[in-house]
């Protein structure tokens, strides 16, 4: 009987600012609809709570290139806070959400937008739209102890320059010890998991040569190229 070859998984690693360290990626989570005038600009109520949704581990890229991806015309980008869990378990208190962070990044929820919205008009799930290769690019971690708990301060995109999205963190509708309580009741998250923590308004197209810079104060920034 011939084996069927079947490749080594490539186990995907973050950078850690400062440091020779890197963070192997296990799980994507992903919250949609956590900033509420972002809410309203997809057409949405504000008072539902936020969806989950996820991406895969090798989504991740850290190369600073987004190949516009196939089978879309309208792709948009959408800044988000990522966090990166050092440990975990199930039905976590809020109470004890933050002992679990290993640290914090900025990343892009990069959407196939016209996908996701025939999906959505179907009823269907989101992951030809969202889980699509490179879709999730990220900048390098920094630690917990060194930005703090991260529940407020800047997030801006800019587009060649142009600012397109520009919010708070203090904004989010699921703060980080609700998100991670929240996950922990339907999962068994772990070290290795990250979160995508939403996007605040602004979220718009891009086109092959368009430069994206992404900052949240006390993060290294993310800048990547579409191509």
């Amino acid at each position: 009987m011939t084996k069927l070859a079947i490749p080594s998984p490539v186990i995907t690693t973050i950078p850690v600012h400062g440091s020779e360290e890197v963070f192997p990626v296990r799980r994507v989570y992903c919250i949609g609809r956590n900033y509420a005038d972002h809410v309203i600009e997809m057409g949405n109520d504000p008072k539902e709570s936020p969806i989950f949704f996820q991406k895969n581990a090798d989504n991740v890229d850290i190369s600073g290139k987004f190949p516009y991806p196939p089978q879309s015309n309208d792709v948009h980008h959408e800044l988000e806070l990522v966090m990166a869990l050092k440990s975990g378990g199930s039905n976590i208190p809020e109470a004890d959400a933050y002992k679990h962070i290993y640290g914090f990044a900025v990343g892009l929820d990069m959407t196939r937008r016209d996908l996701q919205a025939v999906a959505k008009k179907g009823g269907k799930p989101w992951e030809v739209g969202k889980a699509f290769e490179r879709s999730a690019p990220m900048g390098t971690l920094t630690k917990i102890e060194e930005s703090g708990n991260m529940d407020s301060g800047k997030i801006t995109l800019t587009v060649n320059g142009d600012v397109k999205q520009d919010g708070n963190l203090n904004q989010i509708i699921w703060k980080i010890p609700r998100m991670i309580a929240h996950l922990s009741t339907f999962y068994d998250i772990t070290a290795g998991d990250i979160i995508m923590t939403g996007t605040p308004a602004g979220v718009g197209p891009v086109v092959k040569g368009d430069k994206l810079v992404g900052t949240i104060d006390k993060l290294n920034p993310l800048e990547i190229i579409v191509v």
